[in-house]
């Protein structure tokens, strides 16, 4: 086994900025105090946005207990009461699923009580002079900042906060709700809510307050952020990667990417999810910690490319993730919705196609793809009914097909397909970005990670299973669909696929030497699936060499244009693989 080289903290290294950078709430405060003294007013108004999920109650101590404000406000105050928050929110909850719901249009004024905002800009007005500090999501309704601070939070941390009862929803106290629900919420109402907020906020942020590690916050300037959002847009980047047990979950990922070998299981990797992942900018020293969002927030058309933002908007489309089975169990036996159905139950506009490439394989490593010839929908649905009341198990081999699988293969999972990996896998996951859009049909009869049963969706399942997706069908379109492209001096292309029904086009290249790439005005994900190190250049000069390491998934954006990647390091003189996903156009 390689001598791990997996880099757990890629960041983006921001020309000119390493004065831009405070660390510790006393630094902070000074930076604070420094800036209000600049606008030499009578009456100045810090306003610190906070996105949900924030300690806000910390946030609010900490600056009020060092810049002595003459007035203080919280947008907190100002919101409805809960009993009607909740009430605003209920219909986008899916009432008892404990998953899913449906994609909320609402905007964060509808949170707040306009006769509580109203009294809130009236004490501002009224107040004469000195600092007026307001604090919250949200906070800028109350008053029009004159120094306007943004408290950001990648979803990852604040999922890990919901899992600690550390946070609670927008406008609400229910720290103690079980984390799952908490999530649910977040990602059908909060979320969204608070994105609507935060985007035409970017152009005005005087300063972003980092509060991912509480014990040491930083501040940094907001058009240093700016600055280097639009450089990460320019060049190729990785975002920083996280991971997680499963119930299923396996032991590859501890090695390969030297994670605590004292954890139980790692089942999953998330290497590109800019929905949730975080983007690290480099100032000098410092590593200050954003969502990665953020970019895609500020420099959608640049990052993403023309015909993909027309299409998309300023979401990120493309999603690799690892999933690791290796010493570990069978996924559960699962498919994801068709578009119209994913529509119309859950209000999100594209559905989670997907593809399995198989980045290592142990002895016996499996795929369960389709259904086999002449299943009877009525007696395969009857024994997962059976199963899900915990009367019998189900039978899976009896009705999907299981295909071997070994290490560079690849397959094809178009929505409506019944599919999971099996055991000893170690799967590179292409997908469609609607990633918790999963039905699951069967468990195994196994637990989740908190002692009970996993939620299953046998009702939405049978609504989307596509039972034509037979033995026949499956080998001729989804497995190992390679066809030669291109070649060059030491390099050649395939196309793996993925299926027709599917937005995303994937090519495997092979190399010894330097292989040609170019985005095509489209935003291109790439892992190194083999070989210890590459290098990706600019033919022109236009950005630094950057270096990638196996397993690692760097994101190319659409501005770039031309690049090449060649062997480095230890992997000259030997062939090295790149999988490449874009949106087909």
């Amino acid at each position: 086994m390689r001598k791990p080289n997996y880099d757990k903290f890629p960041y983006v290294a921001v020309p000119g900025g390493e004065d831009a950078c405070v660390a510790g709430w006393d630094a902070i405060a000074t930076r604070l105090r420094q800036a209000v003294t600049a606008r030499a007013q009578l009456k100045t108004v810090l306003a610190v946005e906070c996105y949900p999920g924030v300690d806000e109650a910390r946030v609010l101590t900490e600056l009020r207990t060092r810049l002595r404000p003459s007035l203080t406000l919280t947008a907190r105050d100002a919101l409805l009461p809960a009993a009607e928050i909740d009430a605003l929110v209920a219909p986008f909850l899916g009432g008892n699923d404990p998953v899913f719901g449906f994609l909320c249009g609402l905007n964060l004024p509808q949170f707040f009580s306009p006769d509580r905002v109203r009294a809130g800009r009236q004490a501002v007005a009224d107040h004469a002079s000195g600092l007026v500090l307001v604090v919250g999501c949200g906070a800028s309704l109350l008053a029009d900042a004159d120094v306007l601070v943004y408290a950001d939070l990648a979803r990852w941390e604040a999922q890990l906060r919901f899992r600690r009862n550390e946070s609670a929803n927008l406008g609400v106290a229910n720290h103690t709700a079980p984390a799952s629900l908490q999530y649910k919420r977040a990602f059908f109402v909060d979320w969204r809510v608070a994105d609507r907020w935060k985007r035409p906020l970017i152009a005005r942020w005087d300063f972003v307050l980092d509060t991912h590690q509480p014990a040491t916050p930083q501040l940094v300037e907001g058009a240093a952020v700016r600055r280097g959002l639009q450089h990460a847009a320019a060049r190729p980047f990785r975002v920083v990667p996280f991971f997680d047990p499963a119930p299923w979950g396996g032991q590859w990922m501890k090695e390969f990417c030297d994670l605590d070998r004292s954890a139980k299981n790692y089942g999953w990797c998330f290497d590109c999810v800019p929905e949730e992942n975080s983007l690290l900018l480099g100032f000098g020293a410092a590593r200050v910690e954003l969502p990665s969002l953020d970019l895609v927030f500020a420099h959608p058309r640049a990052l993403l490319g023309d015909a993909v933002h027309a299409r998309f908007g300023d979401e990120f489309p493309i999603r690799f993730d690892f999933l690791d089975t290796i010493g570990g169990g069978n996924l559960s036996f699962q498919v994801h919705p068709l578009t119209e159905y994913i529509q119309g139950a859950f209000g999100m506009h594209y559905t989670q196609d997907e593809s399995y490439y198989m980045l290592d394989a142990g002895p016996g490593a499996s795929v369960y793809l389709g259904l086999k010839d002449n299943v009877d929908p009525s007696a395969m649905l009857a024994d997962l009914r059976t199963a899900q009341r915990g009367e019998a198990p189900f039978d899976a081999d009896k009705y999907a097909n299981r295909i071997p699988a070994k290490k560079h293969d690849h397959f094809l999972i178009p929505a409506g397909t019944v599919h999971c990996s099996g055991a000893e896998a170690m799967v590179l996951e292409i997908s469609a970005t609607p990633y918790i859009f999963t039905f699951k049909l069967w468990d195994w009869g196994r637990l989740g990670l908190d002692g009970k049963p996993r939620p299953i969706h046998l009702d939405h399942g049978a609504a989307n299973i596509q039972w034509d997706r037979t033995t026949a069908w499956t080998h001729a379109n989804l497995v190992n669909r390679f066809e030669p492209v291109a070649s060059g001096p030491g390099w050649r292309e395939e196309r793996t696929g993925l299926h027709q029904r599917e937005f995303i086009e994937t090519r495997r290249h092979w190399f010894t030497g330097t292989v040609p790439h170019h985005t095509g005005d489209g935003v291109n994900v790439l892992n190194l699936v083999q070989g210890e190190e590459a290098l990706v250049e600019s033919p022109t000069g236009a950005f630094a060499p950057f270096l990638v390491h196996y397993a690692e998934t760097f994101i190319i954006p659409a501005a770039v244009g031309a690049y090449t990647i060649r062997p480095h390091g230890p992997s000259v003189g030997q062939e090295c693989a790149t999988m490449k996903a874009y949106v087909r156009t």
